[in-house]
């Protein structure tokens, strides 16, 4: 039997899932505490004892959304080859797409919060730490510089490499069932091929 602790948990857990499925769905101005706290079978007054207010819950989403480019990030210290530190992005975020199924429409929710309200000081705080795109670009330059990575634009190929990644995982997000690629195929984009 689970303690009291460990159902306070669950109970936590269940409410950032229906309420990132519902934010996703029908987006933050749209959902309502009542349709969270119904989806997540409990009245609205229980809802406020976890989270204060709908954009505190939505607060909470993104910054979990925001721990999984800050962990990929951590990886940065293999820089003496660079096409590893892209390898094993690519594998830790399928890893995750496999085992963590919300994993996915977190993807999904961090698009969408680029674009959306609330844009609190909070929230924009954190969306400051998901720019990966232009933190990879000086892997990529020492990449080219030692022959891994092919010649062009590093911010093109640092985009292109990592709108493949958020491209499958809005796609699986939306259908489960799809077959991931395997990390390689990610890799591909940046590896210098000879011939």
């Amino acid at each position: 039997m689970k303690s009291r602790e460990e159902q306070k948990e669950q109970r936590r857990a269940d409410i950032l899932a229906v309420g990132l499925d519902l934010f996703i769905k029908k987006g933050y101005a749209a959902t309502k505490v009542s349709d969270i706290a119904a989806a997540a079978n409990m009245s609205t007054g229980l809802l406020f004892h976890y989270f204060e207010s709908k954009e505190k819950l939505y607060e909470s989403l993104i910054e979990i959304g925001v721990s999984g480019p800050q962990a990929i990030m951590t990886l940065r210290k293999d820089e003496e080859n660079p096409i590893t530190f892209f390898y094993e992005a690519a594998e830790m975020i399928i890893k995750s797409l496999t085992c963590h199924p919300l994993s996915a429409k977190l993807f999904v929710l961090m698009t969408q919060a680029y674009y959306s309200e609330p844009q609190t000081d909070r929230i924009k705080e954190m969306m400051k730490q998901t720019l990966t795109i232009y933190e990879c670009i000086p892997l990529i330059v020492k990449g080219q510089e030692a022959g891994q990575i092919k010649k062009g634009n590093p911010q093109a190929l640092s985009l292109t490499y990592w709108s493949a990644i958020q491209g499958v995982a809005q796609a699986y997000a939306r259908d489960m069932s799809l077959s991931l690629p395997k990390a390689e195929w990610f890799v591909d984009i940046l590896r210098y091929q000879s011939g």
